[in-house]
């Protein structure tokens, strides 16, 4: 393994590296290697050139039912104490958030499907969003968030309605990023999503999949396009290309 290979750490059968981000990454040359957390360990932060974790179904409190969580907490402390980059995508984002120091809980309703989120001054600041719409269109997939107020050295990068804290990252260490948006996925992998976990999405959210399946399609040149363009800022950054 490359020292500077991406590490992605993948939660739940189904829910793997979404269409935009295996796109984005085949086409910006950058290599990297898949881990099922649940079923094989996690490499040492020496085999590690950036940390990518995804969501899935666990709360980051959910240690008990999902033991792998415990070392996975103690490799993100690793990997931002090394130095190293960081990015998550809404559990991804929950977990960074929780080892900074920040709340994590529900959310008064469920976040389904795309809604208008803001970039604030500091995510408007921020190099992984230049160039990017400052009021995005976001794929949201989650019922709970990381709350306000953060703690000193966390700085809120973007917001919406539906979440107080869409977008976070260390004030001082921009490669350290985490979303709590799924814009990394695509039409193919909404429809499996919406088929995997139909039952939680169905339940007391008012979620239409029809609608959503259909938005994902009408969504889909123009968020690979932003999501390219974010994926890019970032590998310059974490890399220093």
């Amino acid at each position: 393994m490359s020292a500077s290979e991406i590490v992605i750490i993948q939660h739940m059968e189904w829910e793997g590296p979404g269409q935009h981000l295996l796109a984005a990454l085949h086409g910006l040359g950058a290599p990297f290697r898949v881990v099922k957390a649940w079923q094989e360990p996690i490499q040492p932060v020496a085999e590690i050139g950036l940390l990518l974790v995804l969501g899935g179904s666990p709360n980051v409190d959910e240690e008990e039912q999902f033991p792998y969580l415990a070392p996975l907490k103690t490799r993100i402390q690793e990997v931002i104490a090394a130095g190293k980059p960081y990015l998550g995508f809404c559990l991804g984002h929950q977990l960074l958030a929780h080892v900074l120091g920040c709340r994590v809980g529900p959310l008064p309703k469920k976040s389904i499907g795309f809604i208008t989120g803001e970039l604030t001054d500091a995510g408007l600041a921020h190099p992984s969003f230049q160039g990017l719409a400052p009021r995005p269109v976001l794929f949201k997939w989650h019922g709970q968030g990381v709350l306000q107020p953060l703690p000193p050295g966390v700085s809120l990068l973007a917001r919406s309605d539906a979440a107080p804290v869409e977008a976070l990252g260390l004030a001082d260490n921009p490669r350290v990023l985490g979303l709590q948006y799924d814009n990394h996925v695509g039409p193919a992998d909404v429809a499996q999503w919406l088929t995997d976990d139909q039952d939680w999405v169905l339940a007391g959210s008012g979620a239409d999949p029809a609608a959503i399946k259909a938005e994902a399609y009408a969504q889909e040149a123009a968020m690979g396009a932003e999501f390219l363009c974010f994926m890019d800022n970032f590998l310059r950054l974490a890399y220093g290309r």
